[in-house]
Protein backbone atom coordinates (compact mmCIF):
# COMPACT_ATOMS: atom_id res chain seq x y z
CA UNK A 1 0.00 0.00 0.00
CA UNK A 2 1.09 3.54 -0.74
CA UNK A 3 2.72 5.29 2.21
CA UNK A 4 3.90 8.81 1.44
CA UNK A 5 6.48 8.84 4.25
CA UNK A 6 8.01 5.59 3.01
CA UNK A 7 8.03 6.95 -0.56
CA UNK A 8 9.77 10.15 0.56
CA UNK A 9 12.38 8.16 2.49
CA UNK A 10 12.90 5.85 -0.48
CA UNK A 11 13.22 8.83 -2.85
CA UNK A 12 15.76 10.44 -0.50
CA UNK A 13 17.84 7.25 -0.45
CA UNK A 14 17.76 7.10 -4.25
CA UNK A 15 18.92 10.74 -4.47
CA UNK A 16 21.77 9.93 -2.10
CA UNK A 17 22.79 6.90 -4.18
CA UNK A 18 22.39 8.20 -7.74
CA UNK A 19 23.91 6.28 -10.62
CA UNK A 20 26.64 7.94 -12.68
CA UNK A 21 24.14 8.46 -15.51
CA UNK A 22 21.62 10.10 -13.15
CA UNK A 23 24.33 12.42 -11.80
CA UNK A 24 25.41 13.28 -15.35
CA UNK A 25 21.89 14.17 -16.50
CA UNK A 26 21.08 15.98 -13.26
CA UNK A 27 24.04 18.33 -13.83
CA UNK A 28 22.34 19.36 -17.08
CA UNK A 29 18.83 19.70 -15.61
CA UNK A 30 19.37 21.11 -12.14
CA UNK A 31 18.87 24.77 -11.28
CA UNK A 32 16.55 25.22 -14.25
CA UNK A 33 19.53 25.09 -16.61
CA UNK A 34 17.41 23.69 -19.43
CA UNK A 35 15.86 26.95 -20.62
CA UNK A 36 14.43 27.77 -17.22
CA UNK A 37 12.47 24.51 -16.84
CA UNK A 38 12.34 23.16 -13.28
CA UNK A 39 12.98 19.44 -12.80
CA UNK A 40 12.92 17.39 -9.64
CA UNK A 41 14.87 14.17 -9.22
CA UNK A 42 13.71 10.99 -7.53
CA UNK A 43 10.20 12.33 -6.99
CA UNK A 44 7.36 10.22 -5.60
CA UNK A 45 4.27 9.98 -7.81
CA UNK A 46 1.65 7.60 -6.51
CA UNK A 47 3.32 4.32 -5.63
CA UNK A 48 6.34 5.09 -7.81
CA UNK A 49 9.51 7.13 -7.56
CA UNK A 50 10.53 8.57 -10.93
CA UNK A 51 14.08 9.54 -11.87
CA UNK A 52 13.27 13.09 -13.05
CA UNK A 53 10.06 15.04 -13.49
CA UNK A 54 8.93 18.45 -14.65
CA UNK A 55 5.52 18.79 -13.00
CA UNK A 56 4.83 21.99 -14.94
CA UNK A 57 5.29 20.12 -18.22
CA UNK A 58 3.93 16.72 -17.13
CA UNK A 59 7.17 15.12 -18.31
CA UNK A 60 8.97 12.21 -16.64
CA UNK A 61 12.47 11.10 -17.60
CA UNK A 62 13.57 7.59 -16.71
CA UNK A 63 17.11 6.25 -17.07
CA UNK A 64 17.52 2.53 -17.65
CA UNK A 65 20.47 0.25 -17.05
CA UNK A 66 21.01 -3.25 -18.41
CA UNK A 67 18.57 -4.84 -15.94
CA UNK A 68 15.75 -3.16 -17.89
CA UNK A 69 16.36 -5.70 -20.68
CA UNK A 70 15.09 -8.52 -18.45
CA UNK A 71 11.55 -9.72 -19.22
CA UNK A 72 10.16 -9.18 -15.71
CA UNK A 73 11.62 -5.68 -15.52
CA UNK A 74 10.28 -4.81 -18.99
CA UNK A 75 6.81 -5.90 -17.89
CA UNK A 76 7.05 -3.86 -14.68
CA UNK A 77 8.30 -0.83 -16.63
CA UNK A 78 5.39 -1.16 -19.08
CA UNK A 79 2.81 -1.28 -16.23
CA UNK A 80 4.50 1.64 -14.51
CA UNK A 81 4.67 3.73 -17.68
CA UNK A 82 1.02 2.96 -18.47
CA UNK A 83 -0.06 4.07 -14.98
CA UNK A 84 2.00 7.29 -15.20
CA UNK A 85 0.58 8.00 -18.68
CA UNK A 86 -2.95 7.44 -17.33
CA UNK A 87 -2.21 10.17 -14.77
CA UNK A 88 -1.37 12.53 -17.66
CA UNK A 89 2.42 12.26 -17.74
CA UNK A 90 4.56 11.69 -20.79
CA UNK A 91 7.42 9.30 -20.02
CA UNK A 92 10.74 9.44 -21.86
CA UNK A 93 13.15 6.55 -21.32
CA UNK A 94 16.88 6.67 -22.06
CA UNK A 95 19.60 4.07 -21.65
CA UNK A 96 22.31 5.00 -19.16
CA UNK A 97 24.85 4.48 -21.93
CA UNK A 98 23.13 7.10 -24.12
CA UNK A 99 23.18 9.64 -21.30
CA UNK A 100 26.89 9.06 -20.71
CA UNK A 101 27.91 8.98 -24.38
CA UNK A 102 25.42 11.36 -26.04
CA UNK A 103 24.13 13.83 -23.44
CA UNK A 104 23.53 16.50 -26.09
CA UNK A 105 21.27 14.13 -28.03
CA UNK A 106 19.35 13.20 -24.87
CA UNK A 107 18.90 16.87 -23.97
CA UNK A 108 17.65 17.56 -27.51
CA UNK A 109 14.95 14.86 -27.18
CA UNK A 110 13.93 16.25 -23.78
CA UNK A 111 13.83 19.80 -25.15
CA UNK A 112 11.62 18.75 -28.06
CA UNK A 113 9.20 17.03 -25.67
CA UNK A 114 9.04 20.22 -23.60
CA UNK A 115 8.38 22.28 -26.73
CA UNK A 116 5.61 19.89 -27.82
CA UNK A 117 3.92 20.32 -24.44
CA UNK A 118 4.18 24.10 -24.67
CA UNK A 119 2.79 24.10 -28.21
CA UNK A 120 -0.28 22.22 -26.98
CA UNK A 121 -0.56 24.18 -23.72
CA UNK A 122 -0.05 27.49 -25.52
CA UNK A 123 2.75 28.93 -23.42
CA UNK A 124 6.31 29.13 -24.72
CA UNK A 125 9.10 28.17 -22.31
CA UNK A 126 11.42 30.78 -20.94
CA UNK A 127 14.52 31.15 -23.14
CA UNK A 128 16.66 32.48 -20.28
CA UNK A 129 19.15 30.60 -18.16
CA UNK A 130 19.49 31.23 -14.42
CA UNK A 131 21.56 34.20 -13.37
CA UNK A 132 25.25 33.59 -12.73
CA UNK A 133 26.07 32.60 -9.21
CA UNK A 134 22.60 31.32 -8.44
CA UNK A 135 22.65 28.84 -5.60
CA UNK A 136 20.93 25.51 -5.97
CA UNK A 137 21.24 21.98 -4.63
Amino acid sequence: MYNSRNQRDFARSLRNNSTPAEKHLWRALRCEQLKGIKFRRQAAIGDYVVDFVSFAHWLIIELDGGQHNETAVKEYDARRTAWLAAQGFRVLRFWNHDVMENLDGVIEVIWRALQEFDAVAGSPPSPTLPAEGRECR
